[in-house]
């Protein structure tokens, strides 16, 4: 049996962890689906023998999604944060999670087709608004608020005044 990890993020499924993970698996590196358990027993949301649990790993980070129905909805107050490194991987990223069913939302935040909230978040965004110039640091966090995708060259401009 292999280790279990300590600590894992349980996500919250109406009955699609499999495929949730599958395209989590297909998106991100150091990502994949590790295992799929199905139901001993009937339960509330399902039946014997339905996919209950998917042990999958994104981006590195262990995760379990469960198939325990409608009861409970993804909200923004737990996003997965995606540290990108230019425009290309943050453009990559975006329009799979929104071009799969997904949705756009502001500050670059969107939303997968299951609800789950995402930060695609370039490095260069990072450095500008934590500058050490309090001017860059406003004039970059002002021009990501009026961005739903973040757009590298116009933080930068608004870096340089």
């Amino acid at each position: 049996m292999a280790a279990v990890a300590k600590n894992t993020v349980c996500l919250w499924f109406n009955g699609e962890a499999q495929q949730a993970a599958q395209f989590y698996a297909e998106t991100f590196p150091d990502s994949s689906v590790d295992a799929v358990h199905r139901a001993p027993g009937d339960f509330p949301s399902g039946k014997q023998g339905d996919v209950l649990t998917v042990e999958f790993t994104v981006l590195g980070i262990p995760c379990l999604g469960l198939n325990g129905g409608p009861a409970f909805t993804h909200s923004e107050a737990f996003s997965f944060q995606v540290a990108t490194d230019d425009q290309a991987e943050t453009d990559r990223y975006w329009r799979a999670i929104v071009d799969n069913g997904g949705e756009e939302s502001a500050c670059g935040w969107c939303r997968d087709r299951w609800g789950l909230s995402w930060q695609i978040t370039p490095v260069a965004l990072t450095r500008a608004i934590t500058s050490e110039d309090p001017a860059v640091a406003r004039r970059a966090f002002e021009a990501m608020m009026t961005m739903g995708k973040i757009d590298i060259a116009a933080i930068e401009a608004a870096c340089r005044g």
